[in-house]
């Protein structure tokens, strides 16, 4: 038995990184099916739907719900048909997230004149000539969101620049933050989260390798939190890092430990 009811799990960086399963990963998500917590696993991958997981998790003995699964993708292609529905999003961001985003019902547009909204996410093929376009697509005062503020990317042999640096280009060339930023740890994606466990927030507990993003929205959504050392946060990162976690776990095979 355990104090917490429900538990939000990152994926990159915590559960695989690149195409690998971390090690401890699947003894950490056995333990908290042990101890009946509910589970949501939760991508800032602007790239992903819910159904990836299921299908990269599968080989490795895991079995995933695509229901207990949000990305940054599904959560922005649901708030954008939420709150713009009937209007033209101007998308920079990969072909994945276009797909992801039609099937929402969403518009898309290739005209940067044509759109009453501009969505910043990554990219691989991002050039000059779309920060150009979506600085003319900006200028006409289109409301202006991001995917996820994530600068770098966990990946096998590295990392690589995320939405964050893409954003932080198109920010700067138009001269305007954008709205808001719908992945971790905005308020968007800690009520998408939410209204899937239906566990209060008190009770839940949440596990990620990244402080800004994984703890930030612990901390601003009341939960406990626990930072993992196998992707992008270090233990000397952990010394006047912000925010501060209220565990420090080397890997996810250690969550016996808090629970």
């Amino acid at each position: 038995m355990t104090e917490y009811e429900a538990v939000i799990l990152d994926i990159d960086g915590t559960i695989i990184r690149g195409d690998d399963l971390l090690s401890g990963a699947a003894a950490g998500i056995r333990t908290l099916e042990e101890a009946g917590c509910s589970r949501l696993l939760f991508s800032n991958n602007p790239t992903r739907g819910s159904a990836h997981y299921r299908e990269k998790l599968a080989p490795y003995g895991l079995e995933v719900d695509p229901e207990t699964v949000l990305t940054s993708a599904t959560v922005t292609a649901q708030y954008l048909a939420d709150t713009h529905p009937d209007e033209r999003v101007f998308l920079v961001g990969s072909p994945r997230l276009e797909t992801i985003l039609e099937e929402a019902a969403i518009e898309l547009t290739t005209a940067p004149d044509a759109a009453d909204v501009v969505l910043g996410s990554f990219d691989r093929e991002f050039s000059y000539s779309d920060l150009t376009d979506a600085l003319q697509a900006l200028e006409d005062g289109s409301a202006f969101y991001g995917t996820d503020p994530d600068t770098t990317i966990p990946v096998d042999g590295g990392t690589i620049p995320g939405s964050g640096a893409i954003l932080a280009a198109m920010e700067a060339a138009a001269g305007r933050e954008p709205d808001a930023i719908l992945g971790k740890p905005s308020a968007v994606a800690a009520e998408a989260a939410n209204a899937r466990l239906e566990a209060p927030p008190e009770r839940t507990l949440v596990v990620g390798d990244r402080l800004d993003t994984d703890i930030a929205l612990g901390k601003q959504a009341g939960m406990e939190t626990a930072v993992v050392l196998t992707g992008v946060t270090e233990r000397a990162d952990l010394e006047g890092g912000s925010p501060e976690p209220d565990h420090v776990l080397e890997s996810l095979g250690d969550i016996e430990t808090i629970l």
